[in-house]
């Protein structure tokens, strides 16, 4: 993944597995914070992070159109800034990539998921708050 370093701008090549981890970037050498973010993935990104990731993935499933979806995401968003260097959280557009909601077997949306070495650890339908999701990433520990 191609992450800018906050300080000079400079893109950085990160690895999956080093994603929750803090970094130096590699022209001005300054500290690269864990993602702190949700990253929105394609089939190949979501294998490789949950396959490669250190630490619990929650994964978003969600559509543009879905109301709740919108409603969620400041909370998914909120969540991910928390947990910056214990987990990471995934969004996955259900529209965009059919495959993966297939795989998970995704009936509606927003569909929650999360996963500790590539293992379903909690899941839900519906728009959750965010201290229900905190509260997954202990049974994942």
């Amino acid at each position: 993944m191609i992450r800018p370093c906050p300080t000079c701008g400079a893109n950085n090549r990160v690895p999956p597995k080093h994603l929750s981890d803090t970094g130096r970037c590699g022209s001005c050498k300054s500290a690269l914070p864990p993602v702190y973010e949700p990253i929105e993935v394609d089939a190949r990104a979501f294998a490789e992070i949950t396959r490669e990731a250190k630490v619990p993935v929650l994964v978003d499933f969600w559509a543009p159109w879905c109301g709740p979806c919108r409603v969620s995401a400041p909370e998914v968003h909120e969540l991910a800034r928390e947990m910056a260097g214990r987990s990471l959280v995934l969004k996955v557009n259900t529209e965009e990539h059919p495959g993966l909601a297939a795989q998970f077997r995704v009936q509606s949306i927003p569909y929650f998921v999360l996963l500790r070495g590539g293992i379903i650890i909690a899941e839900r339908t519906g728009a959750v708050p965010r201290a229900e999701m905190r509260r997954w990433f202990t049974m994942a520990a």
